[in-house]
C-alpha cells in the first residue's frame, strides 16, 4: 500500500516554546477510495527540531502494516539526516557530530529509526512557500498544532510516548 505523509512541527520561534506538531496520513484503499487520517497535539514545551520528529514519528508509528510511505516534511535537519547519510554517520560514530558533540534528540531518532523500520520510506524535503502545495500543507499543520486550534485526535500521544 502507498501513503502519502505530511508532517510538520512548531515550537512557535521560541527553544521550549508552547508549539505542536501535526500529521496527516493520506492513502487510497483497494475500491479506490482516498482515505485521510489526522493527529495533532499543540501546546507541548520543547524546540522545534523535537518537534518536527515527533511529527515524523507519530505519523509512522500509526501505520499498521508495511507500506510505500512518502513523508513530505519542511525539516532540513530530518529530511537530510536520512537523505544525505548524516544518521549513518552519526550512529558509526557513536552519535556524534563531532569528535566531542553528541547528537541532540537521540532518543527521538532511534524512535524514528524504529518507526521506519517496517516501511519503504522516501524522505521528500519541501522548501520554499509561494504556490508550493506540500509546503503549505505542511505550514496548516504547525500552525493549527501549535496555536491549539486543531481538533487533537488522540490526546493520548505524549511527546515520550
Amino acid at each position: 500500500m502507498e501513503v502519502t505523509i505530511y508532517t510538520d512541527g512548531s515550537a512557535r520561534g521560541n527553544p521550549n516554546g508552547p508549539g505542536g506538531y501535526g500529521t496527516i496520513l493520506q492513502y487510497t484503499d483497494a475500491k479506490g477510495v482516498l482515505h485521510e487520517r489526522e493527529y495533532s497535539r499543540g501546546y507541548v514545551r520543547t524546540t522545534n527540531n523535537r518537534m518536527e520528529l515527533m511529527a515524523a514519528i507519530i505519523g509512522l508509528e500509526a501505520l499498521t502494516r508495511p507500506c510505500h510511505v512518502k513523508l513530505y516534511s519542511d525539516s532540513q535537519y530530518l529530511v537530510k539526516a536520512f537523505n544525505e547519510g548524516w544518521i549513518t554517520a552519526w550512529i558509526a560514530k557513536g552519535w556524534k557530530r563531532s569528535k566531542n558533540e553528541p547528537v541532540k534528540n537521540r532518543d527521538l531518532w532511534e524512535r524514528l529509526i524504529k518507526a521506519k523500520e517496517p516501511h519503504a520510506v522516501e524522505f521528500i524535503w519541501v522548501k520554499g512557500h509561494a504556490g508550493q502545495t506540500g509546503n503549505e500543507r505542511c505550514d496548516i499543520l504547525a500552525t493549527a498544532a501549535a496555536d491549539g486550534t486543531d481538533k487533537i485526535i488522540d490526546e493520548g500521544l505524549e511527546e515520550n510516548g
